[in-house]
């Protein structure tokens, strides 16, 4: 049987792309083994606010943790979820949706006792992934045994996708720069790249229109609707 795999890292909130991504496989994993990368989007994302684009971010005890793995990066503040959730409130709460969907992401912020990002990200993006309707299977990469000291990035991916059962692997389109497109047909994988361009326009408060923002502002703005302005549910 076929079985077509992505690998990324987790994001927190992400954008609806990393959601059509996840749509069109098999298995999203997570590669959270990887080091974590600072004023990424690891632990922060987009809204739309009346002044425009404004970072939503989870505090984080990042200093000095250059060489750290994502899957260690632990939270500074608990108290940071009452306060992305008001923040959502003050900017959200003339949405058409957004009471719909208040008691759902309520319960996400405040019940939250997660202590690591990894966590945190992975429990944000199951209940999207319900929101949306996407039945794709989450994993991480630390479920996995495979080569995690080979140099080459490429063979690190093949034998992930290996160890996870994958004939297909989805990737997204920076991977071309990079990525040993020879070595995956060696390796009898085929390789396909994700094509982010076609999104339509939706009912977005605070114009101009901006698409690089949090799945959320889709979800607060046409609800059950939103995967009609998604690529992969066409």
């Amino acid at each position: 049987m076929s079985k077509r795999v992505a690998v990324v890292q987790s994001s927190y909130i992400p954008w609806k792309g990393y959601f059509d991504l996840m749509n069109r496989v098999d298995e999203l994993i997570l590669f959270d083994d990887v080091q974590y990368t600072r004023r990424d989007w690891r632990n922060r994302n987009r809204i739309k606010t009346p002044r425009g684009p404004a970072w939503l971010s989870i505090p984080v005890q990042a200093k000095g943790n250059y060489l750290t793995a994502i899957k260690d990066i632990t939270l500074s503040d608990p108290a940071w979820g009452r306060r992305h959730l008001d923040i959502l409130a003050v900017n959200y709460r003339p949405a058409r949706h957004f009471k719909t969907y208040e008691e759902l992401f309520a319960e996400l912020y405040l019940c939250n006792r997660d202590t690591h990002l990894s966590a945190v990200n992975r429990r944000f993006l199951a209940a999207l992934c319900g929101v949306l309707g996407i039945d794709t299977k989450l994993t991480f990469s630390m479920e996995y045994s495979f080569d995690r000291a080979e140099p080459d990035r490429t063979k690190r991916l093949i034998d992930l996708c290996r160890r996870a059962g994958a004939t297909a692997y989805l990737s997204g389109p920076t991977a071309r720069n990079y990525m040993d497109e020879e070595l995956f047909a060696r390796e009898g994988l085929e390789l396909s790249y994700m094509d982010y361009s076609g999104y339509p326009e939706y009912h977005q408060l605070h114009p101009p229109f901006e698409h690089a923002v949090s799945i959320l502002d889709l979800i607060f703005n046409e609800g059950p609707d939103a995967p009609k302005y998604m690529l992969s549910f066409r």
